[in-house]
């Protein structure tokens, strides 16, 4: 059974109400279960109820408390570098968006090469890969960039348009350690609203993507819906859902959760529901609580402020020094259109400041070289 046929087995407004229903005593139930070391997605109901507000302190020192015992005072930090603005897909919350007449830039090998320069120079060992969902950029392309940014990294991430099994397989050849697809949204209807045109109008298709990924093998999986389109309790939901499913389908793979929140861009789509500062603790330390093995992501779209409390909750990841236009390293933002504004401008440096000064490490790498080689060759 495929997870399309998970989710659909799940009513939208079946689970949003379940959610809402959440009492206290369930909440207290949750907490408890959670402190002896148990948390299903009933518990996690709970925890992302609008009930559990005013417990959100004490399921912040669990969450904290959980993250400290598995992973210690590191947060890893990472850069998005846009390889490409190009996109066929309408999406009304992107500045991308086919729809939007802006100007087009894909990166050259040169030009990659000349981001990876500056990206090295700010310290970077893990780095994540992006573009539209063009026709133009696929696989060859991006094996390509692979070939050209190997040498010079330790990780090697991926967020582009959902492909088959045998093309993430062939990705693996070239060196890719971890592909990220965002849902977007859970809800089908709004969904669909809000991607009318291009391949990613295929609710299934990018549904069912992460499970794809886990067959070529990838090593993590992310995943993740933006928050605004849609109740972000349920959404919430539905991501641990299929988080859930992944992890004993794939449980040779490691997983990923982020956390975005719509931001302005080309098109300024307003948020229907909105996730205030208070919620997305709540929504990171539930996550947390739920899987002590998972590692939480927060981006450069939350201000400085926030993310300085913030990531002590549960996070061991963290993105610093953001550029999202191709070229934005090396030739600055005015290179090409930004994809969305981001909210923390600091450098990584000021970042890895900020932790070292809360008592946390900054890791810059996660993977080594020597775990693409068999195993063989290793020893």
């Amino acid at each position: 059974m495929s997870f399309a046929e998970i989710h659909a087995s799940y009513p939208w407004e079946k689970v949003l109400q379940s959610i809402q229903a959440k009492t206290p005593s369930d909440v207290q139930r949750a907490i408890m279960r959670a402190e002896n070391g148990q948390c299903d997605l009933e518990d996690f109901q709970a925890l992302i109820s609008p009930a559990a507000t005013p417990y959100l302190e004490t399921l912040a020192r669990l969450s904290q408390e959980k993250t400290l015992r598995r992973f210690g005072r590191t947060i890893q930090l990472f850069a998005p570098a846009y390889l490409s603005n190009e996109c066929q897909n309408v999406c009304t919350y992107c500045g991308f968006s086919a729809g939007n007449k802006i100007p087009r830039r894909t990166l050259n090998p040169a030009e990659i090469l000349r981001e990876a320069g500056a990206l090295k120079k700010l310290g970077f060992e893990h780095v994540l890969l992006l573009t539209g969902e063009s026709n133009k950029i696929a696989v060859p392309y991006f094996t390509a960039a692979l070939d050209l940014l190997r040498p010079h990294f330790s990780s090697l991430s991926m967020e582009v348009q959902p492909l088959e099994t045998a093309e993430y397989l062939e990705l693996r050849k070239h060196g890719l350690n971890a592909v990220l697809v965002y849902q977007e949204t859970y809800h089908k209807e709004t969904y669909q609203q809000h991607h009318p045109k291009g391949r990613k109008s295929d609710f299934a298709w990018r549904l069912d993507a992460p499970d794809r990924i886990g067959q070529a093998g990838v090593h993590k999986i992310g995943l993740g819906a933006l928050f605004g389109l849609e109740d972000w309790r349920t959404e919430c939901f539905f991501t641990a859902l299929h988080l859930q499913w992944l992890e004993r389908k794939h449980w040779r793979s490691r997983f990923s959760v982020s956390f975005p929140r719509l931001r302005p861009h080309e098109g300024n789509l307003s948020p229907k529901v909105e996730m205030t500062d208070r919620h997305l603790v709540q929504a990171i330390c539930a996550f947390r609580i739920f899987n002590g093995e998972l590692e939480l992501t927060l981006s450069t779209r939350e201000s400085p402020a926030f993310r300085n409390h913030a990531f002590k909750c549960g996070v061991t990841t963290m993105s610093a020094g953001s550029r999202t236009n191709p070229g934005g390293y090396a030739e600055g933002k005015e290179a090409s259109l930004e994809q969305f504004a981001i909210e923390d401008e600091r450098s990584p440096e000021e970042i890895a400041a900020m932790l070292r000064e809360a008592g946390y490490e900054t890791i810059w790498k996660d993977w080594d070289l020597s775990y693409d080689q068999p195993a063989a060759s290793v020893l």
